[in-house]
């Protein structure tokens, strides 16, 4: 059995006992660099940590395409974690996952020097002679595109959880304001979504490497939560939804968020570039760009703090856009025409995603709300969407409803659909059911920690992922004691995986018919998100 009644307590003790359980890993040499990792004898895994995968996006190199890792002699010791990008918070948010909480935790830095990302494998050498090599799950971290760090997630879980069946990679991008500027200048001196080309190019480095580390590149799976989910639409997406080659097999998302997605010359994008413009007294340059290049990085990332703070509550302001080239249109519209990179698909959200991001004292009306969240809607957009919720409670309990549908529910069913036959959907439903509360069942040392510590759960529930990223399907049992029913594929019937408990305390996992209101509302979405830009 991979989780025994024990094993929880042991994973618990992981970051504590690492440092005091580590002997010599194998070298692993990727011609740029040498690195070397640790054993963790504990939990049978080894690490490899803060791999520099493209060159520091510093100087001339600020809002620019990634570009090769830079050539290192001598053995590096990767047995550190990388400094993380610089963050930002929520606007005027105080508390919220979205938030990175558990700064304080960590011995890390922030730094734009943060193209780093961490390996994980079983056992205490690398097993490159392997046949085939293991199966590949690459972790794309939530934060809203403006907070959030490798650090912070644990891939030798992800392995022990596998029974010692995958190889794990958590990836570092650009944040903020320095991950997703956009604007005339910005495309035509330098690269849009810098963010997500970071992402796209660990994915090719990991085609190129991860066999060294004994992984299959045939065989990724991205995986992603919150604006890691939203990441990995992107991904589905990217070039019309045809990448070649195929960077990935699989995709995950768990809670995936997708905001509103302007062209990189819309309005909205083009006064957040003027705001950093004049914020670096770079109005009067002929070249704006190379102007605010050159800034001095605290000046930079006091106006990425204050711009991101500044937003209307529970808004993202620096997130992806519509480039014309990676993204070559709005992602909905890309899913409706059913053109996708990936194979299989499991998408999982959970029962109150968008209340975290709804100031739950307001006294706002639900349509001055709706027109705050999408400033493209016309009064028969706002009237259109308030009519639906209008006799589903409170004004907040309706400001719940709306962000949750329209930025996370509705777009996975969107996706869902796109991968027609060959996807797969679950709820996690364990009360309150809140933005980023299941992360603790799969990554057990994030944050709190699991808010079921049932080893039963999580067998089953984190299971569901790992199957996925081994056997392209969550129903393959290779763990005795998986208590999940049958999983059937969404587009078939509508059915859906539950995973929640009993009154009691037990676990409760079982099937369940996705609410056609539900889906009538995401209908309506859809239809307007050519005005939500999504």
């Amino acid at each position: 059995m991979l989780i025994k009644a024990n094993l929880l307590a042991v994973l618990q003790t992981f970051l504590a006992l690492a440092t005091l359980a580590t002997a010599d890993a194998s070298i692993v040499n990727l011609g740029y660099a040498q690195y070397q990792g640790s054993v963790d004898t504990v939990t049978n895994t080894t690490s490899f940590l803060g791999i520099r995968y493209a060159a520091p996006p510093l100087g001339n190199l600020r809002w620019a395409a990634p570009q090769p890792p830079p050539t290192i002699s001598g053995v590096q010791q990767a047995t550190t974690q990388p400094n993380e990008c610089y963050q930002a918070p929520l606007g005027n948010a105080s508390t919220n996952p979205f938030e990175n909480s558990s700064l304080s935790k960590r011995a890390v830095g922030q730094s734009e020097d943060c193209l780093f990302l961490n390996v994980y494998t079983p056992g205490s050498v690398v097993v490159a002679s392997q046949s085939g090599g293991l199966p590949v799950v690459v972790y794309i971290h939530g934060g809203g595109y403006i907070s959030g760090a490798a650090s912070l997630y644990n891939g030798a879980e992800l392995v022990v959880e596998s029974n010692y069946g995958v190889i794990a990679v958590v990836l570092q991008y650009r944040l903020g304001l320095f991950g997703f500027l956009a604007g005339e200048a910005v495309k035509e001196g330098g690269a849009l979504n810098g963010g997500l080309l970071d992402q796209n190019y660990a994915l090719q480095w990991i085609q190129q490497y991860i066999s060294l580390f004994g992984g299959d590149p045939t065989k990724v799976t991205i995986w992603g939560q919150s604006a890691g989910g939203g990441s990995v639409l992107q991904h589905v997406v990217a070039h019309g939804g045809n990448t070649q080659p195929p960077l990935f097999r699989a995709a995950m998302t768990s809670s995936m968020f997708l905001s509103s997605q302007y062209n990189y010359n819309d309005r909205i994008p083009e006064i957040m570039y003027s705001m950093v413009v004049n914020g670096t007294n770079c109005g009067s340059s002929s070249d704006t760009l190379s102007c605010v290049r050159a800034a001095d990085i605290n000046t930079l990332q006091t106006l990425n703090y204050n711009i991101n703070l500044g937003g209307f509550y529970g808004t993202l302001t620096f997130v992806p856009v519509v480039d014309g080239s990676f993204i070559v249109e709005r992602p909905t519209v890309t899913l409706s025409k059913g053109r996708l990179n990936g194979n299989s698909l499991l998408a999982v959200v959970n029962t109150h995603e968008g209340n975290i991001l709804v100031d739950q004292s307001t006294t706002m009306g639900v349509p001055e709300f709706i027109g705050n969240i999408f400033p493209n809607f016309g009064s028969a957009q706002i009237n259109g969407a308030a009519a639906m919720y209008q006799n589903l409670g409170s004004n907040v309990d309706q400001a719940n409803l709306v962000m949750s549908e329209s930025m996370f529910v509705c777009p996975t069913y969107y996706l869902l659909e796109a991968f027609e036959k060959k996807a797969w959907k679950a709820e996690f439903a364990i009360s309150p059911g809140l933005h980023a509360m299941d992360i603790g069942e799969y990554f057990i040392s994030y944050l709190t920690g699991p808010v079921f510590d049932n080893s039963q759960f999580i067998t089953s529930f984190s299971n569901s992922f790992m199957a996925m990223v081994m056997f392209e399907t969550p129903n393959h049992r290779y763990t005795p004691g998986d208590i999940t029913p049958t999983w059937k594929k969404w587009r078939h019937d509508s059915t859906e995986m539950i995973f929640n408990k009993t009154s009691e305390g037990a676990p409760d996992v079982y099937t369940s018919q996705t609410d056609t209101d539900l889906l009538d509302r995401c209908t309506y979405w859809r239809n307007v998100s050519a005005y939500s830009v999504q």
